[in-house]
C-alpha cells in the first residue's frame, strides 16, 4: 500500500509536514469544508420505527412525547406513617400527643381505602394512596416516642395492639404526600423529538406508561481494514506484518458515536476477496466504513475495486493528515473510505464519519464542540492545507498543548490526545501565544 494507506507506525511517509510539494496542475484539490458538505448533503437522518423501551436505548426520539395521566396518578405517602386530619395534632407535643384511633392500614396498591373522620389515624406505607379526609401524613418517627427504624417498627406494631396511636409532633396540610401531578400533568410534554433515550429517560416513559416509543434507529456501520500486511491483535507479527489498529480505533469512535458498529477484520490486498467481503456485509450496513487503500500505490485495491461502481469519487484534499478520501454508495449504502495511516484514519472519522453518524441519528449536534485556546508552542503547517495536530486542552487555563508530532503514524501521542489543533489554511506558522481553534474529541 501507499504511504498514507498503512495502519501502523510501520508507515512513515505521506501524509508529512513537508509533503506539500508539488500537486498535479490537472486535478481538483477538496477543502475540508467542501468535502463535509459534500457527504452530509447525501446522507439522512434513518427512517423512524417503533422500538420497545430497552431496544431503543441510545436512540433519539422521532416524536415528542405527552403524557396520557398525572405522575403521580394519585396523592400517595412518601413516609411510612399515619395519614391523619391537621386539626387532630394540632398542638401536640413529646409531654402532651395528640390521641388518635386507629381505623384501618392503608399498604402500596391497595384499592380499597378507609374514610378517616375526626379523632382517627389510618396506618399508611410509603407509596400507598392516601386515604379521603385525610390531610397529611405523619410519620411513624413521631409516634409513641418511634426515634429510629427499631423503634419506628415497635411503634407500629404497639398501635396495631390497642389500636390508637400517639403523635408527638403537629404536622402540616399537605406533608409527606406525594400530590397527584406534582411531577408530571396529563397532556404535558415530557419529552421533544431528538432527545437521546439513556436510562432516565427510558424510566420516563415507563412510569407515563408508554411500553414502546417511535425512534431514529442507531444506524448500523461496517467498519473494515484493508491490506495484506494486517494480522489480528495477539497473532505473531511475522516479517513486515503489522497489527491491525484501525479497526478498532474505528469502531469503537463509531459506537462513541451512537452507532451499532460491526468490525471486520483486515482484508488483504485481493480484489476479489474485497468485493466478496463488501457483498456480504451489505445485508447490515447502513454506513460502510474502510480504511487503506486509497491513495495512489500500486496494491491499493479499494480503490480498483470501488471504482467499479457508479458514484464513488475518490478526492484529494486540501489537509494534513488525511488528504487522500473517498465517498459514494454501494448498493444503496454510503461509503466513506478513508486514509490508512491510524492518525490519518482517525482524523478523518471525527471530521466525516462521526457527522454522517450524528446525522443518520438525528442529532441536532452532528459536530464536535470547537472553542479557541492560547498554544503554548510554535507550530509550523504546510501552505494551503489546514492541518490538525494532537493536542491537550487545558481548560481552565485556556491553552492548549501540542502532543507528539505531525507524522501520521505516531497512535501512542494520538493516545495522549484530548483534542486536535486547527491550522488554517493561510497558516504557515504559529507562534506561542496565538489563539488558535481546537476541536474538543472527549465525550
Amino acid at each position: 500500500m501507499s504511504a498514507d494507506s498503512g495502519t501502523s507506525g510501520q508507515h512513515q511517509h505521506g501524509d508529512q509536514p513537508d509533503a506539500c510539494a508539488t500537486e498535479a496542475p490537472d486535478r481538483r484539490y477538496w477543502t475540508v469544508d467542501e468535502h463535509l458538505a459534500d457527504v452530509l448533503a447525501q446522507v439522512s437522518p434513518l427512517p423512524a420505527i417503533e422500538l420497545q423501551l430497552l431496544d431503543a436505548r441510545g436512540c433519539r426520539l422521532a416524536e415528542d412525547v405527552t403524557a396520557a395521566g398525572d405522575l403521580p396518578p394519585f396523592d400517595n405517602s412518601s413516609m411510612d406513617g399515619y395519614a391523619v386530619r391537621t386539626a387532630d395534632t394540632v398542638g401536640a407535643t413529646e409531654q402532651y400527643p395528640s390521641v388518635l384511633a386507629v381505623v384501618g392500614e392503608v399498604a402500596a396498591g391497595a384499592r380499597e381505602l378507609p374514610r378517616l373522620g375526626p379523632g382517627q389515624a389510618v396506618r399508611i406505607m410509603t407509596g400507598a394512596p392516601v386515604p379521603p379526609g385525610a390531610e397529611a401524613v405523619v410519620p411513624v418517627e413521631w409516634t409513641d416516642g418511634g426515634t429510629g427504624s427499631g423503634l419506628a417498627a415497635q411503634a407500629m406494631t404497639a398501635a396495631r395492639a390497642d389500636e390508637e396511636v400517639r403523635v408527638r409532633q403537629q404536622v402540616r396540610e399537605g406533608a409527606h404526600i406525594r400530590r397527584a401531578g406534582s411531577d408530571v400533568t396529563a397532556g404535558s410534554t415530557v419529552l421533544t423529538a431528538g432527545t437521546r433515550l439513556g436510562p432516565t429517560q427510558l424510566g420516563l416513559l415507563a412510569a407515563i406508561g408508554r411500553g414502546s416509543v417511535t425512534v431514529r434507529p442507531r444506524p448500523r456501520v461496517v467498519v473494515l481494514s484493508t491490506g495484506s500486511e494486517l494480522v489480528q491483535p495477539g497473532e505473531p507479527v511475522g516479517p513486515g506484518q503489522i497489527s491491525d489498529s484501525n479497526s478498532f480505533t474505528l469502531t469503537a469512535a463509531a459506537q462513541q458515536a451512537g452507532a451499532i458498529a460491526y468490525r471486520v477484520g483486515g482484508v488483504p490486498d485481493d480484489a476479489e476477496r474485497l468485493r466478496a467481503v463488501l457483498d456480504d456485509q451489505l445485508g447490515r450496513a447502513d454506513l460502510i466504513v474502510t480504511s487503506g487503500g486509497v491513495s495512489v500505490g500500486a496494491y491499493d485495491v479499494v480503490k480498483e475495486v470501488f471504482e467499479d461502481y457508479a458514484g464513488m469519487d475518490f478526492r484529494t484534499l486540501r489537509m494534513q493528515p488525511g488528504k487522500p478520501q473517498g465517498f459514494g454508495r454501494i448498493g444503496g449504502v454510503p461509503l466513506l473510505a478513508l486514509p490508512g495511516n491510524p492518525v490519518s484514519a482517525y482524523i478523518s472519522f471525527e471530521l466525516f464519519v462521526r457527522p454522517v453518524i450524528r446525522t443518520m441519528l438525528g442529532a441536532a449536534e452532528v459536530h464536535r464542540p470547537v472553542v479557541r485556546a492560547v498554544c503554548t508552542a510554535a507550530l509550523r503547517s504546510p501552505a494551503g492545507r489546514r492541518q490538525f495536530l494532537r493536542g491537550r486542552y487545558l481548560a481552565e487555563r485556556g491553552e492548549v498543548a501540542p502532543v507528539g508530532g505531525a507524522d501520521s503514524h505516531l497512535v501512542g501521542a494520538l493516545a495522549m490526545a484530548d483534542c486536535l489543533i486547527v491550522v488554517p489554511e493561510r497558516a504557515e506558522s504559529v507562534a506561542p501565544g496565538e489563539q488558535v481553534d481546537v476541536v474538543l474529541l472527549a465525550d
